[in-house]
């Protein structure tokens, strides 16, 4: 088993992105195309990822897997990779509540796996200082993952204490950051009801305008990713339960998120298209 191999799943936009700033460290790079589509295909083919036949073959080739998908399926990712046995360093780096990363933990460590917890904060990462992992485990599997992306655009930083942290770090911050892009589509829908709406991005585009609210084009760029974020409330609202906090805003975000679903991947919806959804049926 060479000891830079390492293995993604799934390479979406951000998880190519990260498998990319690996490969460029020199770590050879497997994924599994096995129902993945042919964009997916194309994207890991020029990334210069290796393709596998199967979970068994991956399970067996890399001493790093890294899961990067939507909240939701994390858990059957863990679930399928745990079932071969695979017994190096499974790194989850998604979107959800301590509480799952504890169970994913859990699980791929019963399959003989070290689990290290993971929160990406920032965009796919394509140049320094933009986008940041999060790390919390075992110290040695945490080293070992900060090593695979030394010297890349991925900013590796190991959190002290036990899996659930670094999903904690990436909910609480995943909270006010993308739930202000739900407010300030309210405030845009509430003006555009009242005819203020001209107004009201002149005002913010003045007095805010590093924020979601004094950008529309900004703003917009939530409506293709809304089928992600939405999930992700719910993980919010999970950890705010946990933690002894109301739920109900994350809830309602989610909700709201709900309504942006059917633009996934769409760059070209429109702020009028966003308010259109909110509106009461």
């Amino acid at each position: 088993m060479d000891s830079r191999s390492v293995g993604v799943l799934n390479p979406g936009s951000m998880g190519a992105a990260v498998a990319a700033q690996a490969v460029a460290a020199g770590a050879t790079v497997r994924w599994l195309p096995e129902g993945r589509g042919s964009a997916t295909r194309q994207r890991a083919e020029s990334l210069g990822l290796e393709p596998v036949a199967d979970m068994a073959a991956l399970a067996g080739s890399c001493d790093l897997i890294i899961s990067v998908c939507p909240p939701a399926a994390a858990l059957e990712v863990a679930r399928s990779v745990a079932a071969h046995s695979f017994s190096g360093v499974y790194l989850d780096a998604n979107a959800i509540s301590p509480d799952h990363a504890q169970e994913i933990a859990d699980l791929v460590s019963a399959g003989g796996a070290t689990a290290v917890d993971g929160g990406i904060v920032g965009p796919p990462p394509q140049r320094a200082n933009t986008t940041r992992l999060y790390l919390s485990g075992p110290e040695a599997a945490v080293q070992q993952v900060c090593d695979v992306f030394a010297g890349t655009a991925v900013a590796t930083t190991a959190l002290s204490g036990p899996v659930g942290r670094a999903s904690a770090l990436k909910l609480a911050f995943a909270a006010y950051n993308k739930i202000s892009y739900i407010l300030a589509a309210q405030s845009c829908a509430l003006a555009e009801g009242y005819g203020v709406l001209d107004e009201l991005l002149e005002l913010t585009g003045e007095v805010l305008p590093d924020t979601a609210l004094g950008r529309a084009d900004r703003l917009v760029t939530a409506g293709p990713r809304a089928w992600r974020w939405g999930p992700e409330m719910l993980e919010i609202a999970q950890a705010s339960a946990s933690a002894g906090l109301s739920p109900d805003l994350a809830l309602a975000a989610a909700a709201l998120f709900d309504r942006w679903s059917a633009h996934k991947d769409d760059s070209g919806v429109t702020l009028d298209q966003l308010i259109a959804d909110l509106k009461n049926p």
